[in-house]
């Protein structure tokens, strides 16, 4: 399927747990009125990973064995320990959003599901092929089209929804600073770093070359828009159940209560495994960026398409990985917390993560003729002045609102 990698990317990266959670925050506060941050990180998203899949196809090789080689190994360290960093934390926050749907699916305590969680990850990543793990993941993922459902059958006032969203501004009610730090946040969990990551390694997991190039923009050009479409959904269910009832998130079951609202159980029933197929996909998405970021760039074997004795050190990275996911979770922290985080740090990491593509995308010696053209530089180059100001912003505006509250 030649947009599985795509719909993958963008159901366990746009929809994971960490925009389940702040689009229906976002919603159930500021109804649709940074709808518009949504449309800014697909469009940045598609123009990124787009440029992370052809460097991929084009080179045959993935994003942290270039960043090594071309920026040397000490920027390319300090990228490595802040995208892993976040790779750990959005795994956590992730592994914990499958364990909350599970509790929600059966009200068996979610602590008890934590390990469940992270051994049904482990297994997936030790023993099922990528080509599987994608369709699957991908495809059940889809059932998440029910909050789209949903909003159909709320019947909304959706002249009231397109006045919320156009022109955008924060409701009198609530500060501007924290409309700024949920706007911060929202873009964070849109262009997460994983996602290129994962993106371009898949590339070489399937073994695209320049021939693929159409696969790539089909890839990006389905996945990610289609990710933020159910983005969009979720908030609005929200802005519609949720925010005249003076509702505001703090926990999974308030996400799917406009769901259960306007479907009853059946439409429930498949929201939740659509929720657990995409926090379960993102699971393995972060896992296995951690394993490729770390063997990528210390030159180790790596992939799935390898038997896990002849990338040992690949596997055992994302075991480690898991592991400490499951152990911080375990603590009792509260998981929605963590996903909370895991946006913001990610806002930060961007520039981390963005600047070497850029920079690679743009170097003949990898790219040869397929380097980018003006026009493509010059959308990157904006999204880079964005990606910046982003960063710089997260953690003053976290510190001026208390993390939004």
């Amino acid at each position: 399927m030649g947009a599985a990698l795509g719909i993958l990317t963008a159901i366990g990266g746009f929809v994971d747990i960490g925009d389940l959670v702040t689009n229906a925050v976002v919603g159930s506060r500021f109804g649709l009125s940074l709808v518009w941050v949504v449309v800014l990180g697909v469009v940045g998203i598609c123009r990124f990973a787009n440029m992370s899949g052809r460097v991929a196809a084009v080179s045959g090789r993935a994003t942290f064995e270039i960043i090594r080689e071309r920026l040397g190994p000490r920027a390319a360290g300090a990228n490595l320990v802040a995208s892993f960093a976040i790779n750990l934390l959005t795994l956590t926050a992730e592994i914990g959003g499958i364990a909350l749907a599970l509790h929600l699916a059966s009200s068996v305590e979610p602590r008890l599901w934590i390990p469940v969680a992270g051994l049904a990850v482990w297994l997936v990543l030790w023993r099922v092929k990528f080509d599987v793990m994608e369709n699957v993941a991908g495809l059940l993922g889809l059932l998440l089209i029910g909050f789209a459902v949903a909003l159909f059958l709320l019947g909304p006032d959706w002249g009231e929804l397109l006045r919320q969203a156009v022109p955008p501004s924060p409701p009198a009610n609530e500060h501007p600073a924290a409309y700024w730090y949920y706007a911060v946040a929202l873009f964070g969990a849109a262009m997460t770093p994983y996602e290129v990551f994962f993106f371009s390694s898949g590339a070489v997991e399937e073994r695209w070359t320049a021939k693929d190039l159409a696969t790539n923009r089909v890839n990006v050009l389905i996945g990610f828009p289609l990710g933020g479409m159910l983005s969009v959904t979720i908030a609005a269910c929200a802005a519609v159940v949720l925010l005249p009832a003076g509702i505001e998130v703090s926990s999974l079951s308030q996400i799917v209560l406009p769901v259960a609202q306007a479907g009853g159980v059946m439409l429930l029933a498949v929201v939740l495994v659509g929720i657990v197929a995409a926090t379960f996909g993102a699971a393995l998405e972060t896992a296995l960026s951690s394993g490729y970021s770390l063997a990528q760039y210390m030159g180790w074997s790596w992939g799935k398409f390898r038997r896990p004795a002849h990338a040992a050190r690949f596997h055992l990275t994302m075991i480690v990985a898991v592991l400490l996911g499951v152990g911080i979770l375990m603590t009792s922290v509260d998981p929605v917390t963590v996903t909370e985080m895991s946006v913001v740090f990610s806002a930060v990491a961007l520039p981390l993560t963005y600047v070497p593509i850029l920079v690679v995308a743009n170097d003949p010696q990898y790219m040869g003729r397929y380097v980018n053209g003006r026009v493509v530089n010059a959308l990157g180059t904006v999204y880079l002045v964005i990606v910046v100001v982003a960063a710089l912003a997260a953690i003053p505006l976290m510190i001026a609102t208390g993390a939004g509250s």
